[in-house]
């Protein structure tokens, strides 16, 4: 049977109020596709797509992806016809990644990286949808000082699936597990993107995130704490391009499902940090502190595969680094202002 052809594709993105995923449905409406954004909201906030609720080609629910989905049932997706027209695209991204509430979302994010993957994996079987699914580079484990880069056929070092952040680190292996399961057994179409450090506007604030944290701590002229000793090493990607990596893997042909998407420029954060002080003209000074649970060095991304798809980090440090101070210094009026 051929494959049906829609004007506008019917997407879903789960996880879209999130800070990579409100970039991400951006994206896919400026192209001209029907987006419906699902969220709980635990870490995501409707700010984040204010400006796109406004659109025909737009629609928020407000649902837990552990929970039963049945889009059909809503009376506000009647113009996406999704009894004829169905669901071409799944973009997987759903699952708390607060740094400092981490323990707060700790059931939340186990069952995230069970329940809803399958509640998400058979809204695709139902609907016969290419799926995304958001992994992380924690599933390569800790960086190995001796060889930091890592490509998609490398199994990782072993995780202690019985440690404080098991939930996330082997709930993101355990979840690809599911994926490539459907994908073997029904056929789905399924990609797994491995996300490495990601940073830009509408990053949670005072959350213990790198980038905003160094921020604030700078417009306040209070010193700027990079957790985790001294040196403290990551790769830093700036939104836009792992938006555009998420795009391109979805089109990509079948073959192309396991791709890392990150940069390969290695940062000392006390430098970022400084350059940060820098950018703003803050009379701020460095200091380190002990490791947050969920905030640690990440392996290097091997980008070859990612090559193949015609992707390439594009965004400078510096000029990502002046956008995302920009966001910030807007919000944090806001935010003092509410």
């Amino acid at each position: 049977m051929a494959e049906l052809t829609f004007e506008r594709k019917n997407v879903l993105v789960t996880g879209g109020a999130g800070f990579i995923g409100s970039h991400l449905c951006e994206r896919l409406v400026r192209e001209g596709h029907r987006v419906i954004c699902l969220d709980n909201l635990s870490t995501g906030t409707v700010r984040n797509i204010d400006s796109l609720l406004p659109s025909p080609n737009f629609q928020f629910l407000r649902l837990d992806v552990n929970d039963p989905i049945d889009l059909e049932s809503h009376a506000e997706l009647a113009a996406f016809k999704l009894p004829f027209q169905g669901i071409q695209e799944i973009y997987h991204l759903a699952c708390p990644t607060s740094v400092r509430q981490f323990d707060q979302y700790k059931i939340q994010t186990l069952l995230a990286n069970s329940t809803g993957n399958y509640r998400i994996l058979e809204l695709a079987r139902k609907y016969r949808a290419r799926i995304l699914f958001a992994s992380s580079a924690v599933v390569y484990g800790p960086r190995r000082a001796a060889q930091p880069f890592v490509a998609e056929d490398e199994a990782g070092l072993a995780l202690d699936h019985l440690s404080p952040r098991a939930c996330y680190d082997e709930g993101k292996r355990f979840s690809e597990t599911m994926f490539s399961t459907y994908r073997a057994v029904h056929g789905l179409e399924v990609k797994v993107a491995r996300l490495f450090r990601t940073y830009g506007p509408r990053m949670p604030l005072s959350d213990g995130q790198l980038i905003p944290d160094f921020i604030l701590s700078a417009i306040d002229g209070t010193d700027v704490v990079v957790y985790g000793g001294a040196p403290f090493h990551t790769s830093l990607l700036y939104v836009s391009d792992c938006v555009d990596g998420l795009v391109r893997l979805m089109k990509a042909p079948a073959e192309q499902w396991l791709v890392n998407l990150g940069s390969d420029v290695d940062c000392d954060m006390a430098e970022v940090a400084q350059s940060i002080i820098r950018m703003i003209g803050s009379q701020s000074g460095i200091r380190h502190d002990s490791p947050l649970e969920f905030l640690s060095e990440l392996a290097l991304p091997r980008l070859a595969r990612a090559k193949e798809l015609g992707w390439l980090p594009l965004v400078r440090l510096e000029d990502g680094l002046k956008q995302t101070i920009d966001y910030v210094k807007a919000n944090k009026i806001l935010l003092s202002t509410l």
